[in-house]
């Protein structure tokens, strides 16, 4: 029973994670314009994503523009968008193998077999956190060098974006779901040993007693 209810709390993370991971990857807002310096003009704002760039003005109206190029893209803006995929699809495939083995389901009937299809799953859960973490540190790691870098202009500077957040936060809802169930699911071994010195020892207390 208590393994249940900690696959349960897995699939709510898990989700969690896969939604945080979706949005990161689709929402143009890994870098927005910083207004600092004599860059104070803030009638117009500069968003960048992984797939594009939007330019939002004071108004509210917002134009978006697709990356000309994979060439000519940033090494941190290539490897985000190759990795943020692999954990999506990493979590997704997961969420479906913790469906298949946990224990609220029938999809699989052989009781031994479920344990190690639910670790299989935190395998793949912590493997989803941990390719999404990777990425969205290593965009803030550049996004703050160049911020500090005084070659670079006051108007070519960038602060970190909300998808920044979101990625660590689903990154770490990611592997604590993956913990979790690496923890919890662990086969359990010498259960059918300690049954049968049970019986046995039940069975020969009787026979003295008709004795």
């Amino acid at each position: 029973m208590g393994s249940m209810g900690v696959q349960i709390v897995c699939v709510g993370l898990g989700i969690l994670g896969l939604i945080g991971a979706i949005v990161c990857c689709a929402v143009p807002r890994w870098k927005v314009s910083s207004f600092t310096g004599a860059a104070i003009i803030t009638a117009q704002s500069h968003q960048e994503g992984l797939w594009k760039s939007c330019a939002v003005q004071s108004t509210g109206q917002q134009q978006c523009k697709n990356y000309d190029s994979l060439l000519i893209l940033a090494s941190d803006l290539q490897a985000a968008r190759a990795m943020t995929i692999i954990s999506c699809m990493l979590a997704g495939l997961s969420l479906l193998i913790l469906f298949c083995g946990a224990d609220f389901t029938t999809c699989v009937e052989n009781e031994d077999a479920k344990p190690k299809i639910s670790l299989v799953a935190g395998v793949g859960l912590l493997l989803a956190g941990l390719v999404l973490i990777i990425p969205v540190s290593w965009s803030a790691h550049k996004i703050v060098q160049d911020f500090n870098n005084p070659l670079v202009p006051a108007t070519q500077k960038r602060e970190m974006g909300a998808c920044i957040y979101v990625g660590w936060a689903g990154g770490v809802l990611l592997l604590l779901g993956g913990g979790l169930l690496c923890c919890f699911s662990r086969p359990k071994s010498g259960g059918s040993g300690g049954t049968a010195k049970y019986y046995s020892n039940s069975a020969s207390a009787p026979s003295k007693n008709y004795v």
